[in-house]
């Protein structure tokens, strides 16, 4: 503990290191949760549920919704396969993260602190801000897109509305990580509850997505505009801030930290984050599949705005509360990825930093670096802005990704950090490809984008 305060010393000479211990001690780590002493196989993975769903949010946040529409109204089922495979590399990217967290009680920040120059670690976080700073944009944007079709709140209100979710936020974490978890929970089954009706609604091609969900398709490479909505769609899929987060919450189990304790960790935690990661493929492949269904199928191959999907979706299904339950749904996703994006927050200041923030004062830098942006566009190019800068955030997610996949990757293979748990040599040279091949197509992206200009 004594490292902890006198890093926080060399940030604040000010204060003395007694009042540093006193301010620490008023704004405690989250507490760990109790499992169960039963051997019985299900009620111990019940104790260890939660984390999962926890980072599952941020694969079905309101910047998946606009590069989802965008992708399914554009070019139909052809981006499913996207989908899946960007839900594949979140299974195997968050298994490794879970396990880092386990087997060294160190969450990715504090490794790459550990391990890594000064200088070195001062850029990863200012990635990590970066990629939190893009998601939370996603998510101020689409809180207010659903207040505004919901309640017919203007978009710039909308924006400002959001910032007061902070509230609710610190309200459950003072009652507790369990309580936080179920909201989480419930929200996103909400989510997926509304979606699986929509579907049902929709009557989609079902041999045409099985398809397209299998079988990848050339297009998506060689044509830029198609190639730049995968990207965001990966963006918004596997999220940078996420691998962080998640190797942080696996150590609120209380579980044995022995060698078997840890092993048995990992194997619940694993369970827990892949049936979380499932359903969120579901909600993603869902809004692609409305999406392509309703408009793609109906000649309307431009609808990249949440708010013209909300609008088109009743007369064209002919059902009135298919739109109200798209925008419900939006507002849960909006809501939900708020918690997890100043949980992240924290534990990436904490971790590169040695800096512990109040909540709501995290809370607060964070929402003004999504707010003046979204305030700015929506002023100047109303809804169609919007519609923009959610998708270019998920690009730049996808863009920082890189700087939290490959030292993952590296920490987890290296035997002296991991010990027994090391990555076998077959999972570290598929880890290896996966941060490659997600580098490999932000270059790409890149060079697309200079060429059209």
């Amino acid at each position: 503990m004594y490292e902890t305060w006198k890093g926080v010393c060399a940030f604040m000479p000010l204060l003395r290191e007694t009042e540093l211990t006193e301010l620490a001690a008023s704004d405690p780590p989250l507490s760990r949760v109790r499992l169960s002493d039963s051997r019985n196989f299900w009620r111990r993975l019940l104790g260890f549920l939660g984390p999962g769903f926890l980072i599952s949010v941020g694969y079905m946040d309101p910047g998946n919704w606009a590069t989802d529409i965008a992708g399914g109204s554009k070019y139909g089922y052809t981006l499913l396969f996207v989908i899946m495979l960007s839900n594949l590399m979140a299974i195997l990217l968050q298994s490794l993260s879970l396990k880092l967290g386990i087997t060294t009680e160190r969450d990715l920040a504090q490794t790459c602190r550990e391990s890594y120059s000064r200088t070195t670690t001062i850029f990863l976080w200012i990635f990590a801000e970066i990629a939190i700073a893009a998601c939370d944009l996603a998510e101020v944007l689409g809180s207010a897109i659903a207040l505004q079709l919901l309640f017919h709140i203007p978009l710039v209100l909308g924006v400002m509305l959001t910032s007061a979710d902070v509230l609710l936020l610190l309200l459950l974490q003072n009652r507790g990580f369990r309580r936080l978890e179920a909201l989480v929970i419930t929200l996103i089954a909400t989510i997926s509850v509304l979606f699986g009706i929509e579907i049902v609604l929709s009557r989609p091609e079902w041999g045409m997505i099985l398809s397209n969900l299998l079988i990848p398709r050339s297009a998506i490479v060689t044509n830029s505009d198609m190639l730049y909505i995968a990207i965001g769609i990966l963006g918004a899929t596997v999220m940078p801030h996420n691998l962080y987060l998640h190797s942080a919450i696996v150590q609120t189990r209380d579980y044995e930290r022995t060698s078997e304790g840890k092993r048995e960790a990992i194997r619940f935690a694993n369970i827990d984050s892949a049936t979380a990661l499932m359903l969120a493929l579901f909600v993603n492949a869902a809004i692609l599949i409305v999406s392509a269904a309703v408009f793609h199928r109906g000649g309307h191959f431009e609808v990249a705005e949440i708010g013209d999907a909300y609008k088109l979706l009743s007369p064209m299904l002919g059902v009135g509360a298919a739109s109200t339950m798209f925008a419900i749904a939006l507002l849960a996703s909006g809501q939900n990825s708020t918690i997890t994006g100043t949980l992240a927050g924290q534990v990436i200041m904490e971790g590169f930093l040695q800096i512990r923030l109040k909540p709501w004062l995290r809370r607060l830098i964070t929402r003004l670096l999504a707010v003046i942006p979204a305030v700015i566009v929506t002023i100047l190019y109303g809804e169609r802005g919007t519609a923009s800068l959610l998708l270019l955030s998920q690009v730049v997610l996808s863009m920082q990704l890189s700087f939290a996949v490959f030292p993952l990757v590296k920490f987890t293979s290296d035997r002296t950090l991991m010990g027994e748990f090391t990555n076998r040599t077959s999972l570290k040279y598929l880890s290896y490809a996966v941060a490659c091949l997600i580098a490999v197509l932000n270059l790409w992206l890149l060079a697309q984008t200079f060429r059209s200009h």
